[in-house]
Protein backbone atom coordinates (compact mmCIF):
# COMPACT_ATOMS: atom_id res chain seq x y z
CA UNK A 1 0.00 0.00 0.00
CA UNK A 2 2.70 2.39 -0.90
CA UNK A 3 0.37 5.24 -2.30
CA UNK A 4 -2.22 4.77 0.70
CA UNK A 5 -3.73 7.94 1.31
CA UNK A 6 -2.22 9.56 -2.02
CA UNK A 7 -4.71 10.98 -4.83
CA UNK A 8 -3.95 10.56 -8.67
CA UNK A 9 -5.15 11.09 -11.90
CA UNK A 10 -4.08 9.09 -15.09
CA UNK A 11 -5.04 10.52 -18.61
CA UNK A 12 -5.73 7.78 -21.00
CA UNK A 13 -6.51 5.52 -18.84
CA UNK A 14 -9.32 3.94 -20.00
CA UNK A 15 -6.91 1.29 -22.22
CA UNK A 16 -3.30 0.35 -22.43
CA UNK A 17 -0.94 1.48 -20.32
CA UNK A 18 -2.92 4.04 -18.55
CA UNK A 19 -5.73 1.09 -17.09
CA UNK A 20 -2.59 -0.70 -15.81
CA UNK A 21 -1.07 2.32 -13.93
CA UNK A 22 -4.85 3.27 -12.71
CA UNK A 23 -5.12 -0.81 -11.77
CA UNK A 24 -1.76 -0.48 -9.99
CA UNK A 25 -2.13 2.64 -7.68
CA UNK A 26 -5.62 1.43 -6.69
CA UNK A 27 -4.19 -1.50 -5.61
CA UNK A 28 -1.60 0.60 -3.76
CA UNK A 29 -4.27 2.41 -1.82
CA UNK A 30 -4.58 5.30 -4.23
CA UNK A 31 -7.94 7.73 -5.27
CA UNK A 32 -7.42 7.67 -9.01
CA UNK A 33 -9.54 9.68 -11.50
CA UNK A 34 -9.38 7.65 -14.70
CA UNK A 35 -9.92 10.21 -17.17
CA UNK A 36 -10.18 9.29 -20.85
CA UNK A 37 -11.58 11.11 -24.29
CA UNK A 38 -13.90 7.90 -24.61
CA UNK A 39 -16.47 8.47 -22.06
CA UNK A 40 -17.26 4.59 -21.35
CA UNK A 41 -13.82 3.69 -21.40
CA UNK A 42 -13.22 5.66 -18.78
CA UNK A 43 -15.95 4.82 -16.93
CA UNK A 44 -15.65 1.12 -17.29
CA UNK A 45 -12.13 1.40 -15.69
CA UNK A 46 -13.12 3.95 -12.64
CA UNK A 47 -15.56 0.88 -11.67
CA UNK A 48 -13.66 -1.63 -11.55
CA UNK A 49 -10.91 -0.27 -9.18
CA UNK A 50 -13.62 2.08 -7.74
CA UNK A 51 -12.30 4.99 -8.86
CA UNK A 52 -13.56 8.81 -10.42
CA UNK A 53 -14.02 8.68 -14.15
CA UNK A 54 -13.95 11.80 -16.21
CA UNK A 55 -13.93 12.92 -19.71
CA UNK A 56 -11.32 14.52 -20.82
CA UNK A 57 -10.08 15.74 -24.11
CA UNK A 58 -6.15 16.50 -23.36
CA UNK A 59 -5.75 19.05 -25.89
CA UNK A 60 -8.38 21.20 -25.04
CA UNK A 61 -7.36 23.73 -22.36
CA UNK A 62 -11.42 24.09 -20.85
CA UNK A 63 -11.15 20.14 -20.72
CA UNK A 64 -7.86 19.78 -19.08
CA UNK A 65 -9.04 22.75 -16.25
CA UNK A 66 -12.00 21.06 -15.69
CA UNK A 67 -10.51 17.33 -15.14
CA UNK A 68 -8.05 19.13 -12.64
CA UNK A 69 -11.18 21.06 -10.93
CA UNK A 70 -12.62 17.65 -10.75
CA UNK A 71 -10.27 16.11 -8.98
CA UNK A 72 -9.50 18.92 -6.91
CA UNK A 73 -13.34 18.75 -5.93
CA UNK A 74 -13.68 15.27 -5.69
CA UNK A 75 -10.25 14.44 -3.54
CA UNK A 76 -9.53 17.67 -1.69
CA UNK A 77 -6.32 17.66 -3.16
CA UNK A 78 -3.94 15.93 -6.01
CA UNK A 79 -0.85 14.35 -5.18
CA UNK A 80 0.12 12.80 -8.37
CA UNK A 81 -0.78 13.55 -11.87
CA UNK A 82 0.26 10.62 -15.07
CA UNK A 83 0.06 12.92 -18.13
CA UNK A 84 -0.29 9.28 -20.32
CA UNK A 85 -2.49 9.62 -23.28
CA UNK A 86 -0.31 9.81 -26.70
CA UNK A 87 -0.91 9.33 -29.84
CA UNK A 88 1.23 8.25 -33.29
CA UNK A 89 0.97 8.81 -36.65
CA UNK A 90 1.23 5.64 -39.04
CA UNK A 91 5.05 4.84 -40.87
CA UNK A 92 5.63 6.93 -43.12
CA UNK A 93 8.64 8.90 -44.52
CA UNK A 94 8.98 11.96 -43.21
CA UNK A 95 7.48 14.41 -45.77
CA UNK A 96 4.40 12.29 -46.14
CA UNK A 97 3.34 12.82 -42.68
CA UNK A 98 0.05 15.01 -43.26
CA UNK A 99 0.02 18.52 -41.35
CA UNK A 100 -2.58 16.87 -39.93
CA UNK A 101 -1.56 13.70 -38.23
CA UNK A 102 1.48 16.23 -37.59
CA UNK A 103 -0.33 18.92 -35.30
CA UNK A 104 -2.22 16.10 -33.65
CA UNK A 105 0.54 14.16 -32.53
CA UNK A 106 2.18 17.15 -30.92
CA UNK A 107 -0.88 17.79 -29.27
CA UNK A 108 -1.69 14.98 -27.30
CA UNK A 109 1.97 14.36 -26.83
CA UNK A 110 3.57 17.77 -25.96
CA UNK A 111 0.74 20.35 -25.61
CA UNK A 112 -1.21 17.99 -22.98
CA UNK A 113 1.57 18.41 -20.58
CA UNK A 114 1.84 21.75 -20.76
CA UNK A 115 -2.23 22.31 -20.62
CA UNK A 116 -1.78 19.86 -17.72
CA UNK A 117 1.45 21.57 -16.19
CA UNK A 118 -0.53 25.08 -16.18
CA UNK A 119 -3.45 23.99 -14.29
CA UNK A 120 -1.92 21.47 -11.40
CA UNK A 121 0.98 22.58 -10.49
CA UNK A 122 -0.23 25.85 -8.60
CA UNK A 123 -1.86 23.61 -6.84
CA UNK A 124 0.68 21.36 -5.99
CA UNK A 125 2.98 24.40 -5.32
CA UNK A 126 0.17 25.37 -2.54
CA UNK A 127 0.74 21.60 -1.01
CA UNK A 128 4.20 22.35 -0.91
CA UNK A 129 4.59 18.40 -2.77
CA UNK A 130 3.50 16.69 -5.40
CA UNK A 131 4.00 13.93 -8.60
CA UNK A 132 4.10 14.19 -12.05
CA UNK A 133 5.05 11.24 -14.36
CA UNK A 134 5.36 12.21 -17.95
CA UNK A 135 4.44 8.47 -20.42
CA UNK A 136 7.37 8.86 -23.22
CA UNK A 137 9.15 6.18 -25.24
CA UNK A 138 12.20 4.73 -26.13
CA UNK A 139 11.19 6.26 -29.54
CA UNK A 140 12.46 9.87 -27.81
CA UNK A 141 15.56 8.13 -26.97
CA UNK A 142 16.86 5.49 -29.60
CA UNK A 143 14.06 6.70 -33.23
CA UNK A 144 12.99 3.95 -35.06
CA UNK A 145 12.45 4.85 -39.20
CA UNK A 146 9.50 6.05 -40.47
CA UNK A 147 8.15 7.18 -37.43
CA UNK A 148 9.78 10.43 -37.24
CA UNK A 149 7.59 13.13 -36.09
CA UNK A 150 6.35 10.90 -32.92
CA UNK A 151 10.17 10.15 -32.17
CA UNK A 152 10.81 13.95 -32.29
CA UNK A 153 7.55 14.50 -29.73
CA UNK A 154 8.63 11.57 -27.35
CA UNK A 155 12.34 13.28 -27.38
CA UNK A 156 10.04 16.64 -26.20
CA UNK A 157 8.48 14.69 -23.43
CA UNK A 158 11.88 13.49 -22.19
CA UNK A 159 13.37 17.28 -22.12
CA UNK A 160 10.51 18.50 -20.71
CA UNK A 161 10.78 16.31 -18.02
CA UNK A 162 14.11 17.24 -16.59
CA UNK A 163 13.15 20.79 -17.54
CA UNK A 164 9.66 20.50 -15.11
CA UNK A 165 12.17 18.65 -12.51
CA UNK A 166 15.11 21.07 -12.45
CA UNK A 167 12.64 24.16 -11.94
CA UNK A 168 9.87 22.80 -9.46
CA UNK A 169 12.34 20.80 -7.32
CA UNK A 170 12.82 23.62 -4.84
CA UNK A 171 8.76 23.69 -4.81
CA UNK A 172 9.04 19.97 -3.39
CA UNK A 173 7.24 18.99 -6.79
CA UNK A 174 8.98 15.98 -8.38
CA UNK A 175 8.57 15.05 -12.28
CA UNK A 176 9.64 11.95 -13.83
CA UNK A 177 9.16 9.96 -17.09
CA UNK A 178 8.41 6.00 -18.73
CA UNK A 179 10.02 5.03 -21.51
CA UNK A 180 8.67 2.05 -22.34
CA UNK A 181 8.90 -0.05 -25.65
CA UNK A 182 5.77 -0.84 -27.90
CA UNK A 183 3.35 -2.77 -25.72
CA UNK A 184 0.13 -4.77 -26.05
CA UNK A 185 -2.02 -1.35 -26.20
CA UNK A 186 -3.87 0.19 -28.69
CA UNK A 187 -1.41 1.85 -30.29
CA UNK A 188 0.55 -1.29 -31.31
CA UNK A 189 -0.85 -1.69 -34.57
CA UNK A 190 -0.18 1.77 -35.75
CA UNK A 191 3.34 1.47 -34.40
CA UNK A 192 3.77 -1.73 -36.40
CA UNK A 193 1.93 -0.53 -39.81
CA UNK A 194 0.29 -3.59 -39.48
CA UNK A 195 -0.23 -6.30 -36.80
CA UNK A 196 1.34 -9.50 -38.37
CA UNK A 197 3.26 -12.24 -36.61
CA UNK A 198 6.11 -10.84 -38.86
CA UNK A 199 5.96 -7.62 -37.70
CA UNK A 200 5.83 -8.53 -34.41
CA UNK A 201 8.77 -10.71 -34.69
CA UNK A 202 10.71 -7.96 -36.27
CA UNK A 203 10.02 -5.66 -33.44
CA UNK A 204 11.01 -8.04 -30.75
CA UNK A 205 13.96 -9.04 -32.08
CA UNK A 206 15.14 -5.43 -31.48
CA UNK A 207 14.16 -5.96 -27.63
CA UNK A 208 17.09 -8.14 -25.90
CA UNK A 209 14.13 -9.87 -23.20
CA UNK A 210 12.82 -10.70 -26.69
CA UNK A 211 8.94 -9.28 -25.08
CA UNK A 212 7.15 -5.77 -25.32
CA UNK A 213 6.17 -3.72 -22.49
CA UNK A 214 2.58 -4.41 -20.76
CA UNK A 215 0.47 -2.38 -18.44
CA UNK A 216 1.57 -4.24 -15.72
CA UNK A 217 5.32 -3.17 -16.12
CA UNK A 218 4.35 0.29 -16.63
CA UNK A 219 2.05 -0.01 -13.34
CA UNK A 220 4.74 -1.09 -11.24
CA UNK A 221 7.47 1.36 -12.34
CA UNK A 222 4.87 3.87 -12.02
CA UNK A 223 3.74 3.14 -8.44
CA UNK A 224 7.08 3.53 -7.65
CA UNK A 225 7.80 6.55 -9.35
CA UNK A 226 5.08 8.24 -7.37
CA UNK A 227 5.64 6.80 -4.02
CA UNK A 228 7.40 8.01 -1.80
CA UNK A 229 10.04 5.51 -1.75
CA UNK A 230 11.53 7.78 -4.82
CA UNK A 231 11.46 10.77 -3.08
CA UNK A 232 14.85 12.02 -3.73
CA UNK A 233 14.18 10.97 -8.09
CA UNK A 234 13.13 13.87 -10.14
CA UNK A 235 14.57 14.28 -13.70
CA UNK A 236 15.05 10.57 -14.29
CA UNK A 237 13.51 9.16 -17.90
CA UNK A 238 13.63 5.07 -16.93
CA UNK A 239 13.70 2.64 -19.38
CA UNK A 240 11.23 0.27 -19.01
CA UNK A 241 11.66 -1.57 -22.71
CA UNK A 242 13.90 -4.83 -21.60
CA UNK A 243 16.49 -3.78 -23.25
CA UNK A 244 15.63 -1.94 -26.02
CA UNK A 245 18.13 0.98 -25.94
CA UNK A 246 20.90 -0.23 -24.96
Amino acid sequence: MRLQGKTAIVTGAGSGFGAGIARKFAAEGARVMVADINAAAAAEIAAEIDGLAQTADVTSGPSVDAMIAAAQDGFGRIDILVNNAGVTHLPADMEDVSEEDFDRVFAVNCKAIYLAARAVVPLMKALGAGTILNISSTAGLSPRPRLNWYNASKGWVNTATKAMAVELAPRGIRVNALNPVAGETPLLASFMGEDTPEMRAKFLSTIPMGRFSTPEDMGNAAAFLCSDEASLITGVCMEVDGGRCI
